[in-house]
C-alpha cells in the first residue's frame, strides 16, 4: 500500500496555526479566522484545508478538534506595534518541561526494546554531552542526545558548543528528537543526520570570538525516522513512533539489529 503524500511547506505552516488555535477555539471559528483575517492570507484555504486533514489523518488532531499535541502561544492578533518578546521564564519553563519529557519517553523506549544497558546521564552533569548511555547487543554502546519538541511541523533544536565537540570526537553520539504529546508520551522519534550536522555547525573565526550555542532549524532530509545508528542499524523495534509526515518526514527503511 501506498504512503499518503508528504504535506508541503504551506500545509506544514497551516497545520502549525491549527495546532495553535484550536487550543482556545472550534475548528469553525479558527477556520473563519484564517478565511477572513488578513494575518492569514499569505497561505489558501486548501492548505488549511490540507493542514487539517493531515493533522487528524495522523491522530495529532481528533475528530472533535482538540490537539494531540501543544505548540505554545502564538502572538496576539493585534501585535503590529508590539514587539516580540523571544524570552521569558513560562517559554523557558515549557521548553524544560518538554525537554524533560522527551527524555523520559525515549528512556522508556529503550528500555522496551531490551538494551542490556540504560542509563541517564545527564540526570547526573551535562559535561557528558549527551542524555542517555545505552548498550545495545552484543556490546555496541551509544550516546544519545535528545531533543524534545511539541511541534510536529518543523524541527527546530538548539545545540551547544559542548554537545558538538562531544559530537565530533565521539562516533557513539546521535541526536534523537522526540515529538512529545499533550500527555507527555513520545508522539513520533527520529534520528537528526550527523553529517548534516557537522555541515552546518558554525565555525570560529578567531580566537577572540567563539559560538556557545547555535539554532538549527532540521530540513526533513536531515531526519530519519526512529533511532537510527551510524551504520545504519535499528535501536528500536519496527517502525517505533515513527509518524508519516512529521517534520516532513518520509517514512523508510531501517536496518533491524
Amino acid at each position: 500500500m501506498s504512503m499518503p503524500s508528504l504535506p508541503g511547506d504551506g500545509t506544514r505552516e497551516a497545520a502549525r496555526r491549527w495546532l495553535v488555535h484550536l487550543r482556545v477555539a472550534g475548528v469553525s471559528r479558527v477556520r473563519t479566522l484564517f478565511t477572513h483575517h488578513p494575518r492569514y492570507a499569505d497561505l489558501t484555504p486548501v492548505q488549511y484545508a490540507e493542514g487539517l486533514e493531515w493533522l487528524r489523518r495522523t491522530g495529532l488532531v481528533s475528530p472533535s478538534g482538540r490537539p494531540a499535541v501543544n505548540v505554545g502561544e502564538g502572538l496576539p492578533l493585534d501585535d503590529a506595534d508590539v514587539p516580540h518578546v523571544l524570552w521569558n521564564a513560562e517559554d523557558d519553563e515549557r521548553r524544560s518541561a518538554t525537554g524533560t519529557a522527551g527524555e523520559r519517553c525515549l528512556l522508556a523506549l529503550l528500555r522496551q526494546a531490551g538494551l542490556a544497558s540504560v542509563e541517564h546521564v545527564s540526570a547526573v552533569s551535562d559535561a557528558f554531552g549527551y542524555d542517555i548511555a545505552a548498550t545495545m547487543p552484543p556490546d555496541e554502546h551509544l550516546h544519545l542526545e535528545v531533543k524534545a519538541t511539541t511541534d510536529p511541523t518543523r524541527l527546530v533544536v538548539h545545540l551547544s558548543r559542548h554537545e558538538s565537540d562531544v559530537m565530533s570526537a565521539d562516533p557513539r553520539w546521535i541526536m534523537g528528537a522526540v515529538l512529545v504529546g499533550r500527555d507527555g508520551a513520545a508522539l513520533s522519534v527520529a534520528t537528526v543526520s550527523r553529517s548534516w550536522l557537522l555541515s552546518v555547525i558554525p565555525q570560529d573565526r578567531s580566537q577572540r570570538g567563539t559560538w556557545e550555542s547555535v539554532r538549527l532549524d532540521v530540513p526533513p532530509e536531515a531526519l530519519e525516522p526512529g533511532l537510527i545508528m551510524e551504520d545504519g542499524k535499528s535501536v528500536l523495534p519496527g517502525g517505533s513512533c515513527a509518524t508519516h509526515g512529521v517534520w516532513g518526514m518520509a517514512a523508510r527503511e531501517a536496518v533491524s539489529g
